[in-house]
């Protein structure tokens, strides 16, 4: 039996650091550079982050606890503040801030290969 195994971060083969790690770095390049290619798993498994780390920035607390928020899920302050930045041209979106396009196959394993960006 698959007891206590993390299904929904498309993520299995890796430790629970490992996977944080991964995350956080996939999160932080996306708000920097506002997309990203990467496969299609580690897609699915930051878009809930985003749009938790969005719907935070969008929130009403104090621009300084946002950013203590938002800065336990990405690595760099410059992510941090790019999310700050992004979050009010979603003030009247409920949802739905990422996009992924598939782009093609990767030659050596297969992986279907993803840009996913924000909308």
């Amino acid at each position: 039996m698959r007891h206590r195994v993390k299904k929904h971060l498309h993520l299995n083969g890796k430790d629970k650091a490992h996977r944080k790690s991964v995350v956080r770095n996939l999160v932080s390049g996306l708000f920097e550079h506002k997309s990203i290619v990467t496969t299609e798993k580690r897609a699915l498994a930051i878009t809930p982050v985003v749009e938790r780390l969005i719907e935070v920035a969008k929130g009403t607390a104090t621009e300084y606890n946002k950013i203590r928020a938002i800065s336990t899920e990405v690595f760099t302050d410059a992510a941090s503040r790019a999310v700050l930045a992004v979050a009010p041209g979603y003030a009247d979106r409920k949802g739905g801030y990422t996009r992924i396009t598939p782009i093609k196959y990767r030659d050596g394993d297969s992986a279907l290969l993803v840009k996913i960006e924000l909308v």
